[in-house]
């Protein structure tokens, strides 16, 4: 049977707010959207796994953007997702929610960041929110 460990969540930003804005730079920089810590007790290490999911809000704001967004553990890059951003000539206002699933992590404290970065030259995207980010920690 599983057994809840840990949970956490955050939401840098709560609603749709185009007044708030910030750009998604582009590769090779990114931007921080939010980050979590779960703890894994030693009962069940290596007998685990993290649910993490994120949700952003993000708009178009030039051109057809790529969008990568990318979640560490403890610095080191376990997933990525790539999304199109199109701008005022059509769609322009996106909430992309992602799941990733990080399994046998050691006893002790990890932590989560997502990040953003735009990968396609001369286009522009921007956070207008909301921003959540949740991890749940269950032994196997």
């Amino acid at each position: 049977m599983a057994q809840v460990l840990d949970y956490q969540a955050t939401e840098p930003l709560s609603t749709f707010n185009p007044n708030i804005a910030f750009p998604i730079p582009q590769a090779p920089f990114r931007v921080l959207l939010a980050s979590i810590q779960i703890s894994i007790p030693g009962t069940a290490s290596r007998n685990n796994h993290v649910e993490l999911l994120a949700s952003i809000g993000v708009t178009g704001v030039t051109n057809i953007s790529q969008v990568v967004f990318r979640i560490f553990r403890n610095g080191k890059e376990i997933y990525n997702t790539q999304n199109g951003v199109e701008s005022a000539a059509s769609e322009q206002n996106y909430i992309f929610t992602f799941q990733a699933i990080d399994s046998n992590l050691p006893a002790g404290t990890s932590f989560y960041q997502v990040f953003a970065e735009n990968i396609t030259p001369n286009t522009q995207a921007s956070v207008v929110g909301p921003v959540s980010f949740s991890g749940l920690a269950i032994k196997s």
